[in-house]
């Protein structure tokens, strides 16, 4: 006659709403993991960026101070070099009080809309002893840090 039935296990009820919630918070883990990667990133490309960006303040106001314009011109950025010719920016470099010594005292770098952008602080020191703040705006151009904008 009859066999007797095999057990079976009765049809779950299909939960849509728990696979959805597990699926959002993978993609909210993902999300979370590259943004933090991204942080990462720009804070190591922060840092890096540093020391070339004090080189170059560095040996622009040496420069300066040493009396060799031509070379100190060599290193500003393209939009401060169209409008300042070499022999302009040497004779207002060499306006007295002139610089004869400085200090850079902080840089700092910061990318915006992607392009690295940095400052750099400085104490002028003047013929005769007077002393002065200066922001020197550094650009990165063709891959090497430049001087750009009036830094006197």
């Amino acid at each position: 006659m009859g066999k007797e039935q095999a057990w079976s296990r009765p049809a779950r009820p299909r939960r849509p709403v728990r696979s959805g919630l597990v699926l959002a918070g993978l993609g909210l883990g993902l999300c979370l993991i590259g943004v933090a990667g991204l942080g990462v990133w720009n804070v190591q490309m922060m840092l890096q960026a540093n020391g070339p960006v004090r080189d170059t303040a560095d040996a622009f106001l040496r420069e300066v101070a040493s009396g060799d314009t031509d070379k100190a011109y060599q290193k500003l950025c393209r939009d401060a070099r169209s409008r300042w010719s070499a022999v302009g920016f040497g004779s207002w470099v060499r306006t007295p009080p002139q610089v004869s010594g400085y200090e850079i005292t902080d840089v700092s770098v910061a990318t915006e809309r992607g392009i690295p952008r940095a400052t750099v602080k400085a104490r002028l020191t003047r013929d005769g002893g007077a002393s002065e703040e200066r922001t020197l705006r550094v650009v990165q151009e063709d891959g090497k840090w430049r001087v750009c904008g009036d830094p006197f």
